[in-house]
């Protein structure tokens, strides 16, 4: 037997070869084609969440003092800013929501932070002379929430302020957990971020 003979077939099949991982790999793509997985949970700030037809980006969270001459723009049209209890402060979570779809979507108009211990604390209500305060809207396909061009798109941050106040035993039974809620009853997607504080 000469060594073409042996050859010859060795390397037809390896021809094949990618040929045939490339096959199999299409299969296996082909049952999550048209599936939606919605990724509704971080273990950071930063990913995008879905939550009903828009996506969330928690861009920071952070503590604010309303003494704090950086921090006094984000406390317009807060009533009683100074007026903290003492265990108290002021914590500040920073979103934007991206519409991917082809039409306007509404915004969730639902946030809530959770301790470990299972408390948990609402949005307070800035007033609407407050540039950077998040306001529920429909957003445009293709666009964002802020806007672009705005002031709270181009300030330092480029998201819109969820104001609450958080008890000191809360910020110490962490993580915080940001709940937010699809305003759509049809599609009661809620995503969760753990807030790095």
């Amino acid at each position: 037997m000469s060594l073409t003979r042996i050859t010859a077939p060795v390397t037809g099949r390896l021809r094949s070869l990618p040929i045939a991982l490339a096959a199999l790999v299409l299969l296996l793509a082909l049952p999550a084609c048209g599936q939606e997985n919605p990724r509704t949970h971080a273990e950071t700030e930063g990913p995008y969440l879905d939550v009903g037809n828009l996506q969330y980006q928690v861009q920071i969270s952070r503590l604010l003092n309303p003494e704090d001459q950086e921090d006094r723009a984000y406390f317009v049209g807060v009533e009683n800013a100074e007026d903290l209890g003492g265990d108290e402060n002021w914590f500040s979570v920073w979103i934007r929501a991206w519409n991917r779809t082809d039409r306007r979507q509404p915004a969730a108009h639902e946030f809530e932070i959770e301790d470990t211990t299972g408390k948990h604390y609402e949005p307070v209500e800035i007033g609407p002379e407050n540039v950077f305060a998040y306001r529920p809207a429909f957003v445009p396909s293709g666009a964002t929430l802020p806007a672009v061009d705005s002031v709270a798109e181009q300030g330092p941050i480029g998201g819109m302020l969820l104001l609450f106040k958080v008890t000191n035993d809360s910020l110490a039974n962490r993580p915080l957990v940001l709940h937010i809620k699809s305003p759509n009853a049809a599609e009661p997607h809620e995503a969760e971020i753990d807030l790095d504080v």
